[in-house]
Parts: structure tokens; C-alpha cells; sequence
């Protein structure tokens, strides 16, 4: 069982109902797509920034990735990344991450609980 987020680039939505239907058209546009499109520079920046906090699933040799997937810039798709963590560790690593979106100026979307965070 994993812990997803969502975090995106754009104008913050007026509430976690604006937040929930900006989220499905991200996912329409840039997830359920055959279409690739390469991370932004900000999103890279995010996914980049993250894992110098902790290291990519794929590296992870002492097993302390909360990580679900990896590589984690695979899970980034133009100005959107919705990525997964291991449910054990989805507190601590969802509030960094949800910590760090805000302060890059970025949207943190919990679609677990349809709400924005922090």
C-alpha cells in the first residue's frame, strides 16, 4: 500500500474543492496519457530536491527511500509530479514534501484526503 501526493506548478486554487478539479485535469492531461512530456525545470527542481533528503528508490541500498517507485523523476510529467511513498513512512516524508512544494512556490495536493497541504 503506498501514500501518493500530487504537486504542480501554477496559480494556488481557492480551496481544496478548486485544488481537487485542478488535480483531475493535470491527471487527464499528464498522467493518463500516452504523451511525454519532460518535467519542467521547477518540477525537476522539486524531484531533485527531495532526493537530496533521501536517495531514490533505485539507489536505496540501505532501504531508508520512503520512496514507492523509481525513479522518482519518472513519476514527473510536464509541471506535474503525482508520486507514491511507502505508507510506513508516508508521514514523515509527505510533511517534507508537502513543506518543500510550499517553499518552491508550489501546489501540494493530498488526494487520499481531497485537501491541499501543508
Amino acid at each position: 500500500m503506498s501514500y501518493d501526493l500530487a504537486v504542480w506548478e501554477g496559480d494556488h486554487p481557492v480551496d481544496d474543492k478548486d485544488a481537487r478539479r485542478t488535480f483531475r485535469v493535470l491527471c487527464d492531461r499528464y498522467v493518463n496519457t500516452e504523451v511525454e512530456h519532460p518535467p519542467t525545470e521547477r518540477i525537476a527542481a522539486y524531484v531533485a530536491a527531495l532526493l537530496e533528503r533521501w536517495c531514490d528508490l533505485t539507489e536505496d541500498v540501505d532501504e531508508t527511500s520512503p520512496w514507492s517507485t523509481g525513479p522518482l523523476i519518472g513519476e514527473a510529467s510536464g509541471p506535474f509530479v503525482y508520486f507514491p511513498m511507502q505508507w510506513s513512512r508516508a508521514e514523515e516524508a509527505s510533511a517534507y514534501a508537502a513543506t518543500l512544494a510550499d517553499s518552491m512556490g508550489l501546489v501540494c495536493f493530498d488526494p487520499q484526503q481531497n485537501r491541499l497541504r501543508p
